[in-house]
C-alpha cells in the first residue's frame, strides 16, 4: 500500500467514525482522559486544568461538547463528593479501538 493511500484511508475513517474529533484539544482531551483510565486513575477537573493544554476557557467549552455528544462521562468521586471524575464512554473506547485497529492495519500493510 502506498503511503498517501493509507493516509487517505485513516482520514476518511477519522472524518466518518470520529466526527467529535474537530480539533487537537479534542483529540488530547480523550488521550488524556483515556490514559488516565488505563492508569485506574481518572483525571479530576482540577488535574484536567493543571496540564495547561489550552485556555480554560477552551478546555471548558471543549469538555462541555464533548460530555452534551455522550463521548466523555462524568461521575462522583467516590472518596470526595466534591470532584468529578472524567471518563471516556464505553461506546467511544469501542470506537477508539476500531481507529486504533485500523491505524495498525494500514502501517503494517505500509511498513511491509
Amino acid at each position: 500500500m502506498k503511503l498517501f493511500t493509507g493516509l487517505k484511508q485513516i482520514r476518511e475513517f477519522e472524518r466518518r467514525q470520529l466526527p467529535f474529533l474537530r480539533t487537537v484539544v479534542d483529540f488530547r482531551l480523550l488521550l488524556l482522559f483515556g490514559y488516565a483510565e488505563e492508569e485506574e486513575q481518572p483525571l479530576t477537573l482540577k488535574q484536567l486544568f493543571l496540564l495547561n493544554l489550552s485556555s480554560r476557557t477552551t478546555v471548558r467549552r471543549k469538555l462541555a461538547r464533548l460530555i452534551e455528544q455522550g463521548i466523555v462521562a462524568r461521575r462522583k468521586h467516590a472518596n470526595d463528593q466534591r470532584a468529578s471524575l472524567l471518563t471516556i464512554s464505553a461506546s467511544t473506547v469501542k470506537v477508539l479501538a476500531k481507529y486504533c485497529g485500523t491505524v495498525t492495519s494500514i502501517s503494517a500493510c505500509h511498513f511491509k
